[in-house]
């Protein structure tokens, strides 16, 4: 602190110096008036030195003007009494110099004026009085140092003055030195009472800040203050502390913490492992933060969370704890809840994805510590997507829900079963060194989830393909082994479902091939590597051509001459059949244009297309572009397509029909039943399937009935019926004996391309006109 700010010469006019004003103002009014009473005291003093050698008159008119600059004095003090509040302004500082002044000037009198008068010893007691004033100012009214060096300097200067014209040269040079000396002291004294109090406003403050923030900390809703004393004991309990032990303030004021927040009539050695914790902490003098307590409130079990210090006296003797405390078991209960849902399936229960990679990470760990096997088992469930789609995801969740039930009743201790998603589900073996338990446990996951399932009403049937891999044969990482039991699920998928298969390293192969056909597929509808071949279908009383069926066929230049059956499937899974249908629709829709009048077009819609919300515009356009009318394209879509969206199916389809198109339904009773459709859709033809033909071809009973059955029952409702895959003459005549109307099949033609059709029609036209 420069020797400027403590006489308040330096006023930057910042709050720094504001408050330092404040601070050496704001005292004054409480020592004015006995500074006041104590310079009256020592007026009298001199009055009494020199009341017989000097003119009384003279004397009466200095006490008077002295009485007067300070009875100013005390009203410029009392204005300052309030500077700590406001700000102390120049004039204010100039008023107080002022007054200084004044007073130097008036105990500057007697040294100079009274003096000459007296006798040495009364000049020695002048001098004596003169000495008592400047002391005391400086120790005893060190507010304002500025008014003691006034003052000071004043008396000195009026002191060696007299010295000086009575050559009392010594005098001159010790009231000197009394000068330097009593200006020094009141600068060092001023600095030291400022910095005192500029310390003592400053802890002030933080007792201030402190307690309100430990008010609003006590008025937070979920925190609290708490305090025990050296035997635990509770002290000074704040009402909010008091809500949270739920008892008031007067029952649980000096009661041993432990026992309020312990289960009732609990041995301390069957504390819970937290509450022994904290006890611990609070015996060794510990300090602690957040540590999480499970105690019991009047019978409730929550969780708190406590921190808290040791207190120690001046002498540092241990005198209690202090701390804060909060209710945290809303928090707790839902970080465990976070906790459960990041950890398993909320619909099923069942461990999720997450926690079996964990499992499978250390079933494969163990396995490779103990030398010995793990295993994976992929369970996917067949004829899922059915029920999801025609009975709606409420059933199907209530499904999945029975379905894990099953699952958890297989599962023994040294097995972990859980659900991928969908309706994946899989099952971690941690010790399979026996091979058969892979096989034991995969057959009895079938078997006990292909029973019938009871949901809403509903007798739903669903089986189950299992994948399995075994570790580390099959894979050292748990994505290696993931990998690998999906292959085999996608086997056994691909062979019918309801069945288990065991990961081959072929299936790599397999599935590479697929992958790569996949990208030749998909180059091959953007280049059009794909062409149409036609099957025709007859009438079967006269044995005339009155359709032709579209077949695509696909000629790739790196897998060869790929099957529709492959190739197809496919597509489907890629949804590459949408614009491959497209591509087909309009293909054949062209070449028909060309074909006799009299003679349709029977093209294939996948689900995938007809589920499209333009697909109707796709018609449209392809009957546009070729110039072909709407009745003589034949649209023929399968029973599956009922499963997958109903509603929109149906909308698509009455549509098509309103075009003038006719609709097939192809592969009939192979299926899910569709008889509802039958009756609320008008299909112009339904097309036995194959299977059944060769059935009854071989003396089938039950595929004479379905035909029969059929065929009457699309006579009742006005269409016409197809049987497929007749290959003989034997077959063509028992179809026709069984009442069918048209017949498809290799005995009347196999598929050909369009120019063979082309020349079949005019051979056809020559036969009539040789005729």
């Amino acid at each position: 602190m420069s020797v400027s700010a403590v006489l308040g010469f330096k006023n930057r006019g910042d709050a720094d110096w504001v408050r330092l004003r404040g601070l050496q103002y704001a005292s004054l009014a409480k020592l004015t008036v006995s500074r006041g009473c104590g310079q009256a005291v020592l007026a009298l003093f001199v009055a009494q030195i020199y009341i017989g050698t000097v003119p009384l008159h003279w004397l009466a008119a200095w006490l008077l003007g002295l009485c007067l600059v300070h009875a100013r004095g005390i009203l410029i003090d009392n204005k300052l009494a309030d500077s700590e509040s406001r700000t102390v302004t120049s004039q204010d500082f100039r008023r107080n110099l002022s007054s200084a002044i004044l007073s130097g000037l008036m105990w500057s009198v007697p040294v100079l004026v009274f003096a000459p008068f007296g006798t040495a010893t009364d000049l020695a007691s002048l001098l004596l009085v003169l000495v008592l004033i400047v002391a005391g100012s400086i120790y005893f009214a060190t507010n304002a140092p500025i008014s003691i060096v006034g003052a000071t300097i004043l008396i000195s200067l009026a002191t060696m003055t007299h010295a000086a014209l009575s050559d009392m040269w010594i005098l001159v040079g010790m009231t000197f030195v009394f000068m330097v000396a009593s200006v020094l002291g009141a600068i060092e004294v001023g600095r030291v009472h400022l910095a005192a109090r500029i310390a003592e406003t400053s802890l002030v403050e933080k007792e201030e800040v402190v307690s309100l923030l430990l008010r609003e900390f006590e008025e937070n809703e979920a925190d609290w203050l708490w305090e025990i004393d050296t035997t635990r004991r509770l002290r000074s309990v704040s009402p909010r502390f008091a809500f949270a032990l739920g008892h008031r303030q007067s029952e649980v004021e000096g009661k041993p913490l432990l026992e309020l927040i312990a289960t009732r009539d609990c041995d301390p050695r069957d504390y819970a492992p937290s509450l022994r914790e904290l006890a611990e902490r609070l015996k060794a003098h510990e300090n602690f933060s957040n540590l999480i307590v499970h105690v019991s409130i009047r019978g409730e079990e929550r969780w708190w969370e406590l921190s808290g210090t040791p207190m120690r006296d001046d002498r540092g003797k241990f005198i209690g704890f202090r701390g804060v405390g909060s209710d945290v078991t809303e928090q707790r209960a839902s970080s465990e809840k976070i906790a459960y849902l990041a950890r398993f399936d909320t619909l099923t229960a069942l461990p999720n994805r997450l926690q079996i990679n964990e499992g499978l990470g250390e079933a494969l760990r163990y396995a490779a510590q103990w030398r010995t096997r793990c295993a994976l088992l992929m369970v996917d469930l067949d004829r899922f997507k059915a029920v999801n789609d025609s009975l709606g995801h409420m059933i199907g969740d209530k499904l999945l829900a029975q379905v894990s039930s099953r699952l958890q009743t297989i599962i023994g201790g040294d097995l972990l079963c859980g659900r991928l998603g969908g309706d994946e589900f899989a099952i971690v073996i941690r010790d399979a060194s026996d091979s058969d338990l892979i096989s034991s446990t995969a057959l009895k996951v079938i078997e006990v989830l292909s029973e019938p399932y009871q949901v809403d009403q509903h007798t739903l049937y669903v089986g189950a393909s299992v994948g399995s891999a075994v570790g580390p044969r099959d894979g050292n990482s748990v994505e290696e082994l993931m990998r690998n039991a999906d292959l085999a699920l996608y086997r056994a998928k691909d062979v019918g479902g309801g069945e288990h298969c065991r990961f081959e390293p072929e299936l790599h192969a397999t599935a590479e091939e697929r992958r790569r056909l996949e990208v030749s597929l998909r180059k091959a509808v953007l280049e059009d590597e794909f062409v149409l071949h036609y099957q025709p279908v007859v009438d079967a009383r006269n044995e005339q051509i009155v359709s032709f069926e579209a077949l695509v066929r696909w000629n790739s230049p790196e897998h060869g001459f790929v099957s529709p059956g492959k190739f197809i499937p496919l597509a489907e899974d890629t949804r590459l059949i949408v614009p491959l249908g497209r591509w087909i629709l309009r293909e054949s829709c062209m070449e028909a244009r060309a074909w006799p009048d009299d003679i349709k077009v029977n093209v294939n819609v996948s689900p995938e297309q007809l589920l499209e919300p333009e697909f109707h515009q796709d018609v449209i356009d392809a009957l546009a572009a070729s110039g072909l009318r709407p009745e003589r394209l034949e649209v023929e879509v399968t029973e599956s397509i009922f499963v997958r969206d109903a509603t929109t199916a149906r909308n698509s389809l009455e549509q098509i029909m309103a075009l003038g198109c006719s609709v097939a339904l192809d592969d009939f009773g192979t299926g899910y039943s569709s008889l509802g459709y039958l009756r609320k859709l008008r299909f112009s033809t339904i097309k036995v399937d194959r299977t059944f033909v060769q059935g009854a071809a071989q003396g089938s009973n039950e595929s004479l009935a379905i035909i029969n059955a059929v065929v009457a029952m699309a006579q009742s409702l006005d269409m016409t019926t197809t049987a497929e895959g007749v290959e003989t003459a034997e077959e063509a005549e028992l179809i026709r004996n069984l009442g069918c109307d048209k017949i498809q099949g290799f005995y009347f033609g196999r598929p050909m391309s369009k120019e063979e059709a082309i020349r079949l029609f005019r051979t056809m036209n020559d036969q009539r006109e040789a005729s």
